[in-house]
């Protein structure tokens, strides 16, 4: 199994910006997982599609064991320099390399869309031990928001056909008509991302198909960004600014 092109080619060449411009998650998410996961020391949970482990770095705050698994090579090396008591892995949701019934949760955050969705529930299923929990979280853009709409509005007109989003529903379809699961459980926290000018720009340009772009071209969509920024009252001229952004967070467990 291999990674999308977009996300293969876009965050290898992005790797340093997607750490400095994305956003972390809110604490209480990880309050939410920890209490429904039972993440606890003893306990074992796999961090999919892990990048340079956002997510991964409060996972190890519960005490169980966290085992990273990241096909990327320039995220996985990001990863491990950061989290080097964290065990990070090369592999796939498809194919993640671990034994059978090894785990007892796995947890994809802003990754799950970018899977084959059958094969990667497969392998969940073989990996996790019976009783075990499947967590999805992602962080969206507050798009109410009017520069933030038009910010988005960038990405979208960029994006190649078929481009993998969570917001199309499918990973949702297929998880509700796979047997075994329990009904999906889910919630929605606020996370604003308080960055700077400079970061909004490089979170656009960490963003998988825009960091694939060429050269030119991915100064072009700086240009446009920083058009976005100056055209409206409540960024124009300011150097610090606040990103909203709202995590999604969806869990399930093996009946």
């Amino acid at each position: 199994m291999t990674v999308h092109e977009a996300a293969g080619v876009g965050y290898q060449r992005a790797a340093g910006a997607y750490e400095r411009a994305r956003p972390s998650y809110p604490m209480s998410a990880l309050a939410e997982l920890t209490d429904a996961l039972s993440l606890e020391p003893g306990r074992t949970v796999v961090d999919l599609g892990a990048g340079t482990g956002k997510f991964t770095r409060l996972l190890a705050l519960t005490g169980a064991r966290v085992l990273a698994v990241e096909p990327v090579a320039a995220m996985r090396e990001s990863l491990a320099e950061l989290l080097p008591s964290v065990t990070t892995m090369d592999g796939t949701a498809e194919r993640t390399g671990l034994p059978d019934a090894s785990v007892d949760a796995v947890v994809a955050a802003h990754s799950w869309h970018w899977f084959r969705q059958e094969p990667a529930l497969e392998e969940v299923e073989r990996v996790l031990r019976p009783g075990g929990a499947l967590a999805l979280v992602w962080n969206t853009y507050d798009e109410t928001v009017p520069w933030v709409r038009d910010f988005q509005s960038i990405y979208f007109r960029r994006a190649p056909k078929g481009l993998p989003s969570h917001q199309d529903g499918a990973w949702r379809t297929a998880l509700d008509a796979r047997p075994g699961w329990s009904p999906l459980r889910e919630r929605r926290l606020p996370n604003p991302h308080t960055t700077t000018r400079q970061g909004v720009v490089e979170r656009m340009l960490s963003s998988s198909h825009i960091a694939a772009l060429e050269a030119d071209e991915r100064e072009r969509v700086r240009r446009e960004v920083e058009a976005v920024l100056r055209r409206h009252k409540a960024t124009r001229g300011r150097e610090t600014l606040e990103l909203p952004y709202t995590t999604e967070i969806y869990w399930t467990t093996r009946d």
